[in-house]
């Protein structure tokens, strides 16, 4: 304990810079050359949920603590005992993948195929216990399936919160604002180098401006808080943008963390600008809050249906207003070409799925065993306990490469 006190207590050289006060504007037109999303718990599975849904737009995603596409199957007690808690049965990683596939073939979210090779970057904390190790796993196992180039940081002692060497919270905190530093990483660095290849040293002195705008012009029906979204939105556009292409960053706040509620935190303690500054990348900040229906009380994203019942579909409204803030900043018009048409493959044979217990999984190479538990060779799920008792059911479906049935 003392030595991790310690190391959260090291000084960290790092460049600092206060965001700009907000300056009322408009969004406008930029060079956008890629769109990406990134977000913190209800955003972490509202930025899956716009990286699934809208995959011919963002070419990859971020999260912090969330789990997989649809997780709750719009029902709140899902959301909260299944992809939260883990007290009740939820769907596997390749039921949800399934399920993907045919809102695709019914134009519900762009194909799948766009998915295959999108960085993703993924952070969960041992500390962190608002979103249990087992539903990240699940996003991690999801995205594998759908060919993603997953990297999966799980080994930090950090809280549930986004995590910026100018964190204002302790590593294993869990509180408002939800921001914390640990000792000396840097991983929202980390996450940009996968998102993004190479970055440089973040900037000391911002250079850009910060524009408020009115949300409620990107929102269907002509109003914000009809869909549990704040009035205000916010950019930070570096000066390098206004004669530069760049990259876009997507960035949603998680629940407790709105704008209404503990003010430009996110956008001063994130971390993103600074890199936005020296990496040519605008940051965009949309804004949830609460309802007026009380459905929404804690200012969260909608990923489980309390907004609409199309909430993780393109079609969903606060997934339509995010989207129609990235076009009017220059992202992807949301149109996907059309696949290149390929000869008809020869049918391959569906995976068998395989009963067993889970000593048996692991002696024939299915499976193997750590701290007690048994995890499924290739997407790493969680089996359960490792003995001769405890059964489950997993399928091959690539070499060596095992998941729940």
């Amino acid at each position: 304990m003392a030595a991790a006190v310690g190391l959260a207590a090291a000084s960290l050289s790092v460049a600092q810079a206060a965001v700009p006060s907000p300056t009322p504007g408009t969004l406008t037109k930029y060079d956008i050359s890629g769109t990406y999303v990134s977000g913190l718990s209800s955003g972490g599975f509202m930025a899956n949920q716009l990286h699934v849904a809208y995959s011919g737009v963002f070419k990859g995603a971020g999260i912090f603590s969330a789990g997989p596409y649809d997780c709750a199957q719009n029902n709140l007690n899902t959301a909260l005992y299944a992809c939260m808690d883990t007290f009740m049965a939820r769907k596997t990683p390749a039921q949800l993948v399934q399920l993907t596939r045919q809102r695709a073939a019914a134009g519900q979210v762009d194909p799948v195929q766009n998915l295959s090779g999108d960085p993703v970057w993924m952070f969960h904390g041992s500390a962190d216990t608002t979103v249990d190790r087992a539903v990240n796993d699940d996003l991690a196992a999801y995205y594998r399936q759908v060919g993603s180039n997953v990297v999966f940081n799980s080994g930090s002692g950090a809280g549930h919160a986004w995590v910026s060497p100018i964190g204002p919270n302790a590593c294993a905190s869990t509180s408002s604002p939800y921001i914390n530093k640990c000792g000396t990483t840097d991983p929202v660095k980390e996450m940009l180098g996968h998102l993004l290849g190479t970055v440089s040293p973040a900037a000391s002195q911002l250079t850009g401006r910060l524009v408020q705008f009115d949300q409620s012009g990107y929102a269907p029906g002509g109003s914000a808080t009809a869909i549990s979204m704040g009035n205000e939105g916010f950019a930070y556009v570096p000066k390098s943008c206004e004669t530069t292409s760049c990259r876009l960053m997507v960035t949603l706040h998680g629940c407790y963390q709105y704008y209404g509620l503990v003010g430009n935190a996110l956008m001063d303690k994130a971390y993103l600008n600074e890199y936005a500054d020296t990496n040519n990348m605008i940051v965009l900040y949309p804004q949830a809050t609460t309802s007026a229906a009380g459905t929404n009380p804690r200012g969260c994203w909608d990923w489980w249906g309390y907004g609409s019942s199309a909430y993780a579909m393109k079609s969903g409204p606060q997934m339509t207003a995010v989207v129609n803030m990235v076009k009017a900043l220059g992202g992807g018009d949301g149109t996907t070409p059309s696949p290149t048409p390929t000869p008809t493959p020869t049918p391959t044979p569906e995976p068998v799925c395989v009963t067993a217990s889970n000593y048996t999984h692991t002696t024939t190479g299915r499976a193997r065993h750590s701290g007690g538990y048994t995890y499924a060779n290739g997407s790493n799920e969680n089996l359960g306990l490792w003995n001769t008792y405890t059964q489950s059911t997993i399928k091959e479906i690539s070499p060596g490469h095992w998941a729940r049935c």
